[in-house]
């Protein structure tokens, strides 16, 4: 078995998996945080204006981070729900039961940033543009793992179920991806993306890249800690388990 095979092999493992992330999860944090306060108060403080927006285009260190983290969180759901229905791994359903309630808040946060950047750009709170209609589809999706999930009587069962909406869920990601390109809309292009040159000024686009990886960073390390303490509470019939939690009481817990 090759290095990676044997990498996501142990991966599928609850306590393997426990006892290597434990560093990860500070590390995520501190960087996340710093990220997050640099690029924010570069970008709020330090940053021009924008001479169409003046300082209301200052909305996008926060609304660009979260519709692609908003996004991403689905993706990855979706990989995860591949995961559980061909290969049966529980910590597949243990990622997307605790990823669908951050993926709905993050995506609550881009709508709510999108409508206050709407106000004074369109002189609405919202439009059903091709964009901001998909993104709400989009939450409406995470709300509804969450409800199918506690629908579904049966542990094995609800998951198999949330997996298969996950996965079918991903359609929505490319039509609000692109639904700027396919269709008339008032949303703009988008402002950031990995594989095009920055439409913005560099002081500009500098800081939103802080943002969005701090945001990624902050993010990862929520869901994370999330997963740690589902795993304890799936496995606390386990004897490794009922020992972590005995070392954790008595302060050298790992």
């Amino acid at each position: 078995m090759s290095r990676l095979g044997a990498f996501v092999h142990r991966l599928g493992s609850p306590r393997w998996f426990f006892d290597m992330t434990k560093p990860w999860l500070a590390g995520l944090a501190i960087i996340g945080i710093a990220l997050l306060i640099v690029g924010t108060v570069w970008g709020l403080v330090f940053a021009p204006e924008d001479y169409q927006q003046g300082n209301s285009f200052r909305i996008i260190y926060v609304h660009v981070p979260t519709a692609h983290l908003a996004e991403a969180l689905y993706l990855a759901m979706g990989v995860a729900g591949v995961v559980l229905l061909v290969w049966r791994m529980k910590l597949a359903d243990m990622f997307i039961a605790v990823t669908a309630p951050v993926g709905m808040a993050i995506t609550g946060v881009a709508l709510l940033t999108g409508a206050i950047w709407g106000k004074p750009t369109w002189g609405a709170w919202w439009v059903w543009d091709a964009r901001t209609t998909s993104v709400l589809v989009l939450f409406f999706l995470y709300l509804g793992l969450m409800v199918l999930r506690e629908a579904i009587p049966g542990r094995e069962r609800a998951g198999r179920a949330v997996a298969v909406l996950a996965i079918v869920g991903t359609v929505n990601v490319p039509i609000i991806k692109y639904s700027v390109d396919w269709w008339l809309t008032l949303h703009q292009p988008s402002s950031f993306s990995l594989t095009e040159q920055p439409t913005m000024p560099v002081e500009m686009w500098l800081p939103l890249l802080v943002n969005v990886i701090g945001f990624y960073c902050s993010v990862a390390a929520v869901v994370l800690a999330g997963l740690r303490n589902e795993i304890l509470e799936r496995e606390s019939d386990t004897v490794w388990v009922r020992d972590w939690l005995q070392r954790a009481q008595s302060g050298s817990g790992s």
